[in-house]
């Protein structure tokens, strides 16, 4: 079933920590996934990729990926990325700094954020236009 990711049904799903993962393709076209955090800003789900982070050199060469979101509890929703990513520098970490607060709590997500602690991040932006949602509430027991 062809959900809109902003609808009320997914609203929790997205403005919520959930889980995340971002498939990439290395050099021999080879899928790699790793786990992701993210957030939707206007039209655009972000994810903040460190700089040296071998991901980031993937992207550059390859842009194509697919950003998984989903839960592991009913009724086990779910949006699919699969779109080419856009890849912009995250000036003063600010997107670095509200996904990780999102995921960690305000003091956390500052910590995990402080430059000082850790390389500028690149901000990969995926279309809304591109998502595929699902909801699986109506198929279970």
């Amino acid at each position: 079933m062809k959900l809109d990711p902003r609808s009320a049904t997914l609203r929790s799903l997205i403005e919520e920590a959930s889980p995340a993962t971002l498939t990439i393709y290395d050099e021999d076209g080879h899928a790699l996934t790793s786990p992701v955090w993210f957030r939707l800003v206007e039209d655009v789900f972000e994810v903040v990729v460190a700089d040296g982070d071998p991901k980031l050199k993937y992207l550059r060469r390859d842009p194509r990926c697919l950003l998984l979101i989903f839960e592991t509890v009913r009724p086990f929703r779910g949006v699919a990325v699969n779109a080419v990513a856009s890849i912009s520098p995250d000036a003063g970490a600010h997107a670095r700094l509200d996904i990780a607060s999102r995921y960690l709590g305000p003091e956390d997500g500052r910590a995990y954020a402080d430059l000082a602690r850790r390389p500028p991040g690149f901000v990969i932006g995926l279309p809304l236009s591109s998502a595929r949602a699902w909801d699986l509430a109506d198929k279970l027991p």
